[in-house]
């Protein structure tokens, strides 16, 4: 037997350029799982190296945020947080919302943010948003701590938390994660030729968390055309069960967390579909 034979035939990768609008390309991007590691850690370092406080900055920027929401939107404005500690419902709406916006923003600048990268090496491009959900999944469970941390206190003092449904707060965030990546990798694909659409996206994120209830629960809003809106976001449902799991509250309709898994999975095939196509030619419109 041909040793160099048997070899070249078991070991022979075949890189091509041509794909077909629906190839997804997941099994050669679970080929280079090691290298998502690898980005992921990079990209976690690199992020609080030269900073004054570090991975502090993880902590202090949603606890500042939810102190500001607790001042402005409970406190000042009146709403209501359906009987939770106001610093409760922002601590953990925020949380999320920062979350999703992260891992979408992040994808969304997946070609402008490595064209560099890409232009010198060839590897699944997919390994990129992919490893940003990962390096968002770790900010969230450090952000995440404080929330317990705060729970357990209230906990002490007589509050109620359904710690057992804690356990299944990771399908929320592969949900939510899967949302996003396939929404910021749609728009990435496109705003390799027009840039300006990146403006637009950025303006439409922040509207984005105004349409989720994150700074007010679903119950504030009694009827009418806004109450259906709000419901048919598809961000609602994640985040109403999220609450719902971590503190015992919020409106969990079945209704809308099908349709927003269904619209997950088509928006997530469809973003890695362009994404794909657009990768093979974007290097000459960037």
């Amino acid at each position: 037997m041909d040793f160099s034979e048997t070899t070249i035939k078991d070991y022979h990768v075949h890189v091509d350029s041509k794909h077909d609008l629906f190839t997804l390309n997941l099994k050669e991007t679970w080929t280079y799982r090691d290298l998502i590691w690898l980005m992921t850690r990079k990209n976690l370092v690199v992020r609080y190296k030269q900073t004054v406080l570090g991975p502090l900055w993880l902590i202090l920027s949603p606890l500042m945020t939810s102190l500001m929401y607790t001042v402005f939107f409970g406190t000042v404005a009146g709403i209501d947080t359906e009987g939770l500690p106001k610093i409760l419902f922002y601590l953990a709406s925020n949380g999320l919302w920062a979350y999703f916006s992260t891992v979408f923003n992040r994808a969304a600048d997946t070609f402008a943010a490595n064209a560099n990268m890409f232009g010198k090496v060839y590897f699944p491009r997919l390994t990129v948003p992919i490893s940003n959900i990962l390096l968002s999944c770790v900010e969230f469970l450090v952000q995440f701590l404080m929330l317990a941390g705060l729970c357990l206190w209230y906990c002490l003092h007589g509050m109620t938390i359904p710690f057992a449904t804690w356990l299944l707060i990771p399908l929320i965030l592969l949900w939510l994660g899967v949302m996003a990546m396939g929404l910021g990798i749609l728009v990435s694909s496109f705003t390799t030729k027009y840039r300006d659409l990146r403006i637009l996206v950025n303006f439409g994120i922040h509207l984005w968390m105004y349409g989720t209830p994150v700074v007010y629960p679903l119950s504030l809003l009694k009827g009418g055309i806004l109450r259906q809106m709000v419901l048919w976001n598809p961000v609602t449902a994640a985040m109403e069960l999220f609450r719902h799991w971590v503190l015992g509250t919020g409106s969990v309709l079945p209704a809308q967390i099908i349709s927003s898994l269904l619209f997950t999975v088509v928006f997530v095939f469809i973003g890695i579909s362009m994404f794909n196509r657009i990768e093979r030619s974007f290097m000459d419109t960037i």
